[in-house]
Protein backbone atom coordinates (compact mmCIF):
# COMPACT_ATOMS: atom_id res chain seq x y z
CA UNK A 1 0.00 0.00 0.00
CA UNK A 2 1.17 3.44 -0.84
CA UNK A 3 0.90 6.41 1.45
CA UNK A 4 -0.08 8.66 -1.47
CA UNK A 5 -3.65 9.91 -1.62
CA UNK A 6 -5.73 8.58 -4.47
CA UNK A 7 -6.23 10.81 -7.47
CA UNK A 8 -8.56 10.03 -10.32
CA UNK A 9 -6.10 11.65 -12.72
CA UNK A 10 -3.94 8.54 -12.36
CA UNK A 11 -6.50 6.33 -14.11
CA UNK A 12 -8.72 8.64 -16.19
CA UNK A 13 -7.98 8.79 -19.92
CA UNK A 14 -6.96 11.99 -21.70
CA UNK A 15 -8.56 15.22 -20.65
CA UNK A 16 -11.36 13.61 -18.61
CA UNK A 17 -11.58 15.03 -15.11
CA UNK A 18 -13.28 13.38 -12.12
CA UNK A 19 -15.99 16.06 -12.36
CA UNK A 20 -16.58 15.23 -16.04
CA UNK A 21 -16.79 11.53 -15.25
CA UNK A 22 -19.21 12.09 -12.41
CA UNK A 23 -21.44 14.31 -14.55
CA UNK A 24 -21.51 11.65 -17.26
CA UNK A 25 -22.41 8.98 -14.71
CA UNK A 26 -25.23 11.10 -13.22
CA UNK A 27 -26.62 11.50 -16.75
CA UNK A 28 -26.39 7.72 -17.08
CA UNK A 29 -28.31 7.41 -13.79
CA UNK A 30 -31.14 9.50 -15.23
CA UNK A 31 -31.18 7.48 -18.45
CA UNK A 32 -31.07 4.15 -16.65
CA UNK A 33 -33.80 5.22 -14.19
CA UNK A 34 -36.13 6.10 -17.06
CA UNK A 35 -35.22 2.91 -18.95
CA UNK A 36 -35.88 0.72 -15.92
CA UNK A 37 -39.21 2.37 -15.09
CA UNK A 38 -40.47 2.35 -18.68
CA UNK A 39 -39.44 -1.25 -19.37
CA UNK A 40 -40.88 -2.37 -16.05
CA UNK A 41 -44.30 -0.93 -16.85
CA UNK A 42 -44.21 -2.19 -20.43
CA UNK A 43 -43.46 -5.65 -19.03
CA UNK A 44 -46.30 -5.39 -16.54
CA UNK A 45 -48.66 -4.37 -19.35
CA UNK A 46 -47.74 -7.45 -21.41
CA UNK A 47 -48.43 -9.75 -18.47
CA UNK A 48 -45.06 -10.07 -16.76
CA UNK A 49 -44.62 -9.73 -13.00
CA UNK A 50 -42.21 -7.59 -10.99
CA UNK A 51 -39.66 -9.85 -9.28
CA UNK A 52 -38.33 -7.31 -6.75
CA UNK A 53 -40.60 -7.57 -3.67
CA UNK A 54 -40.07 -3.94 -2.62
CA UNK A 55 -40.81 -2.63 -6.11
CA UNK A 56 -43.76 -5.00 -6.46
CA UNK A 57 -45.31 -3.69 -3.24
CA UNK A 58 -44.74 -0.06 -4.23
CA UNK A 59 -46.20 -0.63 -7.69
CA UNK A 60 -49.20 -2.54 -6.39
CA UNK A 61 -49.92 0.15 -3.82
CA UNK A 62 -49.04 3.36 -5.67
CA UNK A 63 -48.35 2.48 -9.32
CA UNK A 64 -45.74 4.48 -11.17
CA UNK A 65 -45.60 7.02 -8.32
CA UNK A 66 -44.50 4.22 -5.97
CA UNK A 67 -41.78 3.10 -8.37
CA UNK A 68 -40.55 6.68 -8.80
CA UNK A 69 -40.61 7.10 -5.02
CA UNK A 70 -38.30 4.10 -4.61
CA UNK A 71 -35.94 5.49 -7.24
CA UNK A 72 -36.00 8.94 -5.60
CA UNK A 73 -35.18 7.38 -2.25
CA UNK A 74 -32.19 5.56 -3.76
CA UNK A 75 -30.93 8.74 -5.41
CA UNK A 76 -31.40 10.61 -2.13
CA UNK A 77 -29.34 8.08 -0.20
CA UNK A 78 -26.65 8.25 -2.88
CA UNK A 79 -26.53 12.04 -2.73
CA UNK A 80 -26.38 11.97 1.07
CA UNK A 81 -23.48 9.49 1.07
CA UNK A 82 -21.53 11.12 -1.78
CA UNK A 83 -19.80 13.77 0.39
CA UNK A 84 -18.43 11.04 2.65
CA UNK A 85 -16.07 9.90 -0.12
CA UNK A 86 -12.86 11.47 -1.30
CA UNK A 87 -13.39 13.41 -4.51
CA UNK A 88 -11.51 10.78 -6.57
CA UNK A 89 -13.97 8.08 -5.51
CA UNK A 90 -17.25 10.01 -5.82
CA UNK A 91 -18.03 8.72 -9.35
CA UNK A 92 -18.65 5.30 -7.79
CA UNK A 93 -21.88 6.68 -6.30
CA UNK A 94 -23.72 7.28 -9.58
CA UNK A 95 -22.12 4.17 -11.07
CA UNK A 96 -23.60 2.16 -8.20
CA UNK A 97 -27.06 3.35 -9.24
CA UNK A 98 -26.67 3.28 -13.01
CA UNK A 99 -25.16 -0.18 -13.43
CA UNK A 100 -27.92 -2.20 -11.72
CA UNK A 101 -30.69 -0.06 -13.22
CA UNK A 102 -29.23 -0.49 -16.70
CA UNK A 103 -28.88 -4.22 -16.10
CA UNK A 104 -32.52 -4.35 -15.00
CA UNK A 105 -33.63 -2.46 -18.10
CA UNK A 106 -31.68 -4.81 -20.37
CA UNK A 107 -33.14 -7.83 -18.60
CA UNK A 108 -36.61 -6.29 -18.89
CA UNK A 109 -36.17 -5.76 -22.64
CA UNK A 110 -34.98 -9.34 -23.06
CA UNK A 111 -37.88 -10.73 -21.02
CA UNK A 112 -40.42 -8.59 -22.87
CA UNK A 113 -39.01 -9.77 -26.20
CA UNK A 114 -39.61 -13.39 -25.22
CA UNK A 115 -43.34 -12.87 -24.66
CA UNK A 116 -44.22 -10.39 -27.41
Amino acid sequence: MSSERATADQWLPGDVTPVDLERLLWALVALSLVADVVTTFVGLNVGLAESNPAARGAIESYGVVGMLGLKAFAVGVALACRPLLERAYRPIVPAGLAVPWLAAAVLNVYTISTVV
